[in-house]
């Protein structure tokens, strides 16, 4: 028998920000599927014209409250790098780890607390903390690491205030980044809990071939510039950002689309993996492997796992810095510099997937033009085609409405948008 229905979701909920997903299914076929972003644009952009170099990376950490590290140092580096600063060594790594604070916070958000109801076949956490206290209990745990890492080196866990032009305004003691390694090496088992528990789930089986961006330099997992690449063979320099993402807009989203060499691309934890499986520590690999995640995988909700993996990889990294932190002498934490005119475009690597800031500067250090490229818009072409395929995917398997609905719900939720962002 043929069936029609209609689903409408007006919002996505256990997402950041406001998202619709509208399928119609009409004599048992796809009539229509989008990916639809509803929220009204914001405009950061104009908001920092005008402003001292100084002062622009404090109000660009506000476009998100989840990655106001990675919009301070994008904005940072963009800065720095059109007035010619080279911020020391130690300033380096604090940012790094500031870094990997703001990574394992979002991620172990996400993973716990809004993909693994759907995995679990639950409406919501609350469920899970009946049936599973101590995997909630070790998100809540690895969360509380990030902020923490966060804490040390930026001030506070959101919106920092001690990462600043030239450096950093502060370095953290020595006693307290000797707490944060006792805590991680408390907190570590907390993965391996977490990675259990993934194991048990299933991850829906789906394939759609697309073109995955990242930052990549050859020798480090990325996260605070490199090039740009591509798992189409794409490598562009980071100023070259605007060939990379070719934003357009279509008539039912107010965020823009964007596309390489294909009709659409992907940035994010999967996107990294493909592109920098190399670089990964060998506990990440080890994750990775017990999932047989490999690159180049085309599976959308496998980013859930590359966020897992990641995990792994930032924990066992961040405990390497703090041990150089301790070691090392890290009383030159902030260049001196002087205002000049340029611009140069600051790329970092989000939870979500590469950032984009690029800054023009005046001769008395002025930001004269701004632009804001954020990973979500990045996916929501990706988003869109993947509904399509997935959609047309579940009806040829002789799924009703409600398994397509949760499907798509789990998909767009797979690649832990940040919709607010994206209406740059």
């Amino acid at each position: 028998m043929k069936v029609d229905f209609n689903i409408d979701i007006h919002h996505l909920p256990r997402v950041e920000g406001h998202g619709d997903i509208r399928i119609s299914v009409r004599d048992g076929k796809l009539a229509e599927a989008k990916w639809a972003v509803v929220e009204t644009p914001r405009f950061f952009e104009m908001m920092v014209k005008g402003m001292s170099a100084e002062r622009a990376p404090f109000l660009t950490s506000r476009i998100c409250g989840i990655c106001s590290i990675s919009h301070t140092l994008a904005s940072i580096r963009s800065l720095e790098r059109a007035m010619q600063i080279t911020p020391p060594e130690t300033a380096r790594i604090i940012r790094l780890l500031a870094m990997h604070g703001e990574t394992l916070q979002s991620h172990a958000l996400h993973l716990f607390f809004l993909a693994a109801p759907d995995f679990a076949s639950t409406p919501s956490v609350v469920p899970l903390l009946h049936s599973h206290p101590e995997v909630v209990e070790a998100g809540l745990l690895l969360k509380e690491l990030g902020n923490e890492l966060s804490i040390a080196t930026c001030g506070r866990a959101t919106h920092p205030v001690s990462l600043v032009l030239g450096g950093v305004s502060k370095a953290p003691s020595k006693p307290r980044l000797a707490e944060i390694r006792q805590m991680i090496a408390d907190r570590r088992p907390m993965l391996d809990r977490a990675t259990e528990f993934f194991m048990t789930l299933r991850v829906p089986d789906f394939v759609r071939e697309t073109e995955f961006i990242s930052l990549c330099d050859g020798e480090s997992y990325p996260f605070i510039g490199g090039d740009l690449v591509s798992t189409d063979g794409v490598v562009r320099d980071e100023n070259d950002y605007l060939l990379m993402t070719n934003e357009y807009t279509v008539d039912f989203s107010t965020s823009k689309f964007t596309k390489v060499s294909r009709e659409s691309s992907a940035a994010g934890a999967l996107a990294r993996f493909n592109n920098n499986y190399d670089q990964l520590h060998p506990r990440a690999k080890e994750a990775a492997a017990a999932f047989g995640l490999q690159p180049v995988c085309h599976n959308p909700f496998m980013n859930n796992i590359a966020q897992l993996v990641e995990c792994h990889h930032i924990v066992a990294s961040a405990e390497a810095i703090i041990d150089q932190l301790l070691d090392d002498d890290t009383g030159d934490f902030r260049a001196d510099y002087k205002p000049k005119a340029g611009a140069s475009t600051g790329a970092v690597e989000a939870p979500r997937g590469v950032l984009y800031h690029h800054m023009e500067t005046s001769d008395e250090g002025k930001v004269v033009k701004a632009d804001c490229i954020i990973p979500t818009t990045q996916n929501n072409a990706n988003i869109h085609h993947d509904l399509h395929a997935l959609a047309t995917q579940a009806l040829a398997e002789g799924k009703g409405e409600k398994e397509v609905e949760k499907l798509c719900e789990m998909l767009v939720r797979s690649y832990d948008p940040c919709i607010s962002c994206s209406v740059h």
